[in-house]
């Protein structure tokens, strides 16, 4: 019986209400406000900043031998080397992203595999990797950073 009285109710043609009632049903029922377009400017910002500070951190290669190979390149260092040289690579994979910061000079020729530019060949270079120290002193072959920690008085991390 109950149900029946409910479905005839939600069946019978609503009747004009008042303007008080009409008055009270708004404002019994919650309106929902589409978001202002302040705050989606603010949220667009926030993620625009958040991607920045990403693109520009992930970029930045730091190091824990920056230090070190500053240190190196202060106190008069160099190394020569070529790109076709499994050695140098070698030598450069020991320093990481730190290896920027080394002072290098690069002998082959691009795309000559196994020649020497002519500055390496004025400079007596003819085996790589070549370090040369600031005293004039070299040494050939790769060396393990704490050999040319020992050479250059520059202070591992």
């Amino acid at each position: 019986m109950a149900v029946c009285g409910l479905l005839l109710t939600a069946l019978q043609p609503k009747r004009p209400m008042s303007k008080l009632s009409e008055q009270r049903e708004k404002e019994a029922a919650p309106q929902k406000k589409a978001p202002s377009w302040v705050w989606i400017l603010i949220a667009l910002g926030g993620l625009l900043g958040a991607w920045a500070g990403y693109d520009y951190y992930s970029y930045r290669n730091v190091s824990s031998l920056d230090d070190f190979a500053k240190c190196v390149s202060a106190k008069g260092t160099r190394m020569y080397g070529a790109w076709w040289c499994p050695h140098c690579a070698e030598q450069k994979t020991s320093f990481g992203f730190a290896f920027q910061y080394v002072n290098y000079t690069e002998c082959g020729i691009e795309g000559q595999t196994h020649s020497v530019n002519e500055q390496c060949k004025n400079a007596g270079i003819s085996n790589f990797p070549t370090w040369q120290f600031a005293d004039g002193h070299r040494e050939e072959g790769v060396l393990p950073l704490p050999d040319l920690s020992a050479k250059t008085g520059c202070k591992l991390p």
